[in-house]
């Protein structure tokens, strides 16, 4: 059954264009549905559903090939399987995350107990500054989280060094960029450990799920302890854990999107390109550059609304939603402006003025296997005519 989003009102400026089906951020990606049935026949035939079933130990090890990677340890989603990252590294007291970052981010440190410290970005990358987040270092310090966004990657250079010289463990939280890279070595194996969430909104999702990635043997060792309640054999508990496992219908999902995963990333960086062409003509509405297009999934469009635009980020989104096109104003206001974090930590915002700029004037745009040039050119259409310029329409 298809549920379709309701038709939004039209907005002021124009009663053009609209999109006859909603396009959506994140729209879930779906490789071949009869090899995927095949699959979930094999699970009922073999009545084993979870518990580290043969199609999870699969999944596993191909993602371990694709990436590069000595161990993958798949999770039931992103958030768990980042505190359990959390758990078993050691992670401590005061924990540096970025605030301009999914909640889940700050969540899972807040969630274990420990004290998330908010550090600014970088302007230009959207990423956590190393440079900001020494800048918030303090004797209780006992963990870096950074964050890999839009597909592309965090400065792990500088983060990494500024972990090595306090001795603290360092995890990326790598939720939208599986499959991309940094300098030609795919990300999943920097830092102490690496978190993917595989949710339904990822470019590659199996319904629902996670993985932590490493290449430290004992840390995978303790990972896949934790995720099933620290059992070590059928009576054996030998660790503190909690029921954190992928099942097998999931794995069956991820198995079929990952045979097809080369091709939802070239449409990805199809769209990106096309909209690096309708975006150039568009004044006020900045295209995040990928450094790198080859390097990235590009499975997050990202356009910043400048300060002179005739028209505010939340008018253009307006705009487009009025037009049927789902656009997000992805991660406004900033986790710290979020509860607890704003009530707990009321001055966090003096020390990230790049972070309160920079989700003021982003949009994240529609892209993937549901979006092509016309759907492309349509959002374009939205941006001109909101900032007062003819469309290209007929």
């Amino acid at each position: 059954m298809t549920i379709e989003a309701p038709r939004l009102p039209q907005d002021i400026w124009s009663t053009e264009p609209f999109s006859d089906t909603p396009l959506h951020v994140g729209r879930p990606n779906v490789g071949d549905t009869e090899a995927f049935l095949e699959l979930a026949q094999g699970i009922f035939d073999r009545r084993i559903l979870s518990n580290n079933g043969p199609l999870v130990r699969e999944l596993e090890r191909q993602i371990e090939r694709r990436l590069g990677v000595d161990h993958c340890v798949l999770m039931a989603n992103g958030t768990v399987a980042l505190e359990i990252a959390i758990v078993a590294t050691g992670m401590r007291g005061e924990v540096i995350v970025p605030s301009y970052t999914f909640v889940a981010t700050a969540h899972a440190v807040r969630w274990l107990g420990l004290t998330p410290v908010f550090a600014d970005i970088d302007p230009e990358t959207h990423t956590l500054s190393a440079d900001a987040a020494r800048r918030r270092v303090t004797r209780a310090t006992g963990g870096i989280i950074g964050v890999h966004l839009w597909g592309q990657g965090a400065d792990v250079g500088g983060i990494g060094a500024l972990a090595s010289e306090l001795n603290i463990p360092v995890i990326y939280d790598a939720a939208h960029s599986f499959d991309s890279m940094i300098s030609g070595k795919k990300i999943g194996a920097f830092g102490n450990a690496e978190v993917f969430s595989f949710h339904a909104t990822k470019f590659f999702n199996t319904f629902e799920g996670g993985a932590v990635t490493t290449n430290d043997p004992q840390l995978a060792d303790r990972l896949r302890l934790m995720r099933n309640f620290g059992f070590d054999g059928e009576d054996s508990v030998i660790h503190l854990g909690t029921n954190a496992k992928m099942t097998e219908i999931c794995a069956a999902m991820g198995l079929i999107n990952l045979q097809s995963i080369d091709a939802f990333v070239m449409r990805n960086r199809e769209n990106y390109r096309l909209y690096e062409s309708v975006f150039s003509t568009i004044p006020f509405a900045k295209l995040l550059s990928i450094a790198e297009l080859d390097e990235s999934n590009a499975q997050y469009v990202v356009v910043e609304i400048q300060p002179e635009a005739p028209r505010t980020r939340d008018d253009i989104v307006t705009a487009l939603r009025a037009a049927n096109v789902l656009a997000r104003r992805y991660f406004w206001p900033g986790a710290h402006q979020m509860e607890p974090y704003r009530s707990l930590y009321p001055t966090a915002d003096q020390h990230l003025p790049n972070t309160r700029e920079v989700a003021d004037r982003v949009v994240v745009l529609p892209t993937g296997t549901s979006v092509g040039a016309a759907e492309i050119q349509l959002i374009g259409d939205v941006f001109q005519r909101a900032f007062g310029m003819p469309g290209n329409r007929t």
